[in-house]
């Protein structure tokens, strides 16, 4: 799998480079990329971010700084996703409505979450693991079900300390 065209910080990690699809996007410094993600073009992690194995970043997305992202989750940018147009034939980024996704400085998105086109997940949220977010989180909000729901303040939950 290919790493064309992208800018990558040099202090930045792309664990198993050979097993990941990076085209066209932005990688800030000190982030790690495991193996088996793809970032497409456009799509921006910033700063100290992790992105697990097996996650997909599409086009329009951003990760602003100290953002975690789990393993499998998915960002869907296109809120009406069709195969063809209305000719019948194969469709093309002309045919599509790229709605932008944002998740702010020191977010998490859990493991096997679908992020939905067009929502912003506010700073310092929780998003569970296999949650389906359709609509905006709010700022330390804690997000879990299908469709997501605010279950709680993660500025209450116990902090990790690395030891």
């Amino acid at each position: 799998m290919p790493i064309v065209d992208c800018r990558i910080d040099p202090s930045a990690r792309v664990h198993q480079p050979e097993l990941v699809n990076l085209y066209g996007c932005t990688i800030g410094a000190h982030s790690r990329v495991g193996p088996f993600v793809e970032i497409q073009k456009n799509a921006t992690v910033g700063s100290l971010c992790k992105v697990s194995s097996h996650a997909f970043l599409c086009e329009g997305v951003t990760l602003e700084d100290e953002v975690f992202v789990g393993h499998g989750a998915v960002f869907v940018n296109d809120r009406y996703p069709r195969a063809t147009n209305e000719a019948g034939e194969l469709g093309t980024e002309v045919d599509w409505t790229l709605e932008p996704i944002r998740v702010c400085r020191r977010a998490s998105i859990g493991s096997n979450a679908t992020i939905l086109a067009g929502v912003t997940v506010g700073e310092g949220a929780l998003v569970g693991a296999g949650a389906v977010v359709t609509r905006d989180v709010p700022a330390h909000a804690v997000v879990v079900g299908v469709p997501a729901r605010v279950v709680g303040d993660a500025r209450e939950l116990p902090q990790h300390r690395p030891g």
